[in-house]
């Protein structure tokens, strides 16, 4: 019997641009939409047009995919919100992909090679950074760490470089300028679907309930308005994406 391709929809809201993929029967289409403030809003109209163009319905898709993070606070949150809300209403698995390995994915697909150091802006002078081999499959050589611009190395081979960090911290990063640098990638969808299709066939997913987020930087203590804020948040994105299955 042929190979069966599975049907996977990607959501990314780690940065600015919030992106939707469906990879289906093999083709991989997607949206996007930039300003974070209106992510919560967009994401599910991209994603019913997807599913619309492919004459499908999300109970119709084998596996979620997510930007787990690292990235912003509120969109890797409202990421995990929509994940648990699609997933627990269609009874489908979670699959949360790393937002640093989605960036090395894009940088390999655009040519960069095997080897990359993905760098995102953090803010406040600092970056989320790994580091990441492609051998038939992606292996961690430095694992997901935030840190100062400034500190930022390389040892043994030389990487290509990708993220916007280069362009936030170009002068504290000055000492990768002898490097490939791939200034333009952010993570996206689109390599949220294409990893989480290897991780879905090595069994690698999590129920709708543990979509949780990567954090690297943990704010000690929320005020009484924002631990509010942040549950009304959460169970309204959760309830909407429960509506939309």
């Amino acid at each position: 019997m042929p190979l069966q391709l599975p049907t996977i929809v990607a959501i990314e809201t780690s940065t600015e641009l919030a992106s939707v993929a469906l990879l289906h029967r093999g083709t991989l289409r997607s949206r996007a939409s930039s300003g974070v403030q209106t992510h919560s809003a967009s994401v599910l109209p991209m994603l019913q047009q997807l599913l619309g163009e492919a004459g499908i319905a999300i109970a119709d898709v084998d596996a979620i995919a997510y930007g787990c993070g690292p990235g912003s606070f509120t969109g890797v949150r409202t990421a995990c919100g929509l994940v648990q809300g699609l997933a627990t209403g269609a009874q489908r698995k979670a699959v949360p992909v790393v937002t640093l390995l989605a960036m090395a994915e894009a940088a390999r697909v655009a040519g960069a090679g095997d080897d990359v150091l993905a760098l995102l802006d953090a803010r406040m002078g600092e970056v989320y950074v790994a580091r990441y081999r492609y051998d038939g499959c992606w292996s961690v050589v430095d694992a997901p760490a935030l840190m100062k611009a400034g500190d930022v190395a390389v040892s043994g081979s030389s990487p290509a470089v990708c993220g916007n960090g280069l362009l936030a911290y170009a002068a504290d990063l000055a000492q990768l300028d002898a490097l490939v640098r791939l200034p333009q990638i952010v993570p996206h969808a689109e390599s949220i679907a294409r990893l989480a299709e290897a991780s879905l066939a090595r069994g690698e997913w999590v129920p709708a309930r543990d979509a949780q987020p990567l954090y690297l930087r943990n704010k000690v203590a929320l005020t009484t308005s924002e631990r509010m804020a942040a549950a009304a948040s959460k169970a309204a994105i959760v309830a909407d994406a429960g509506a939309a299955t």
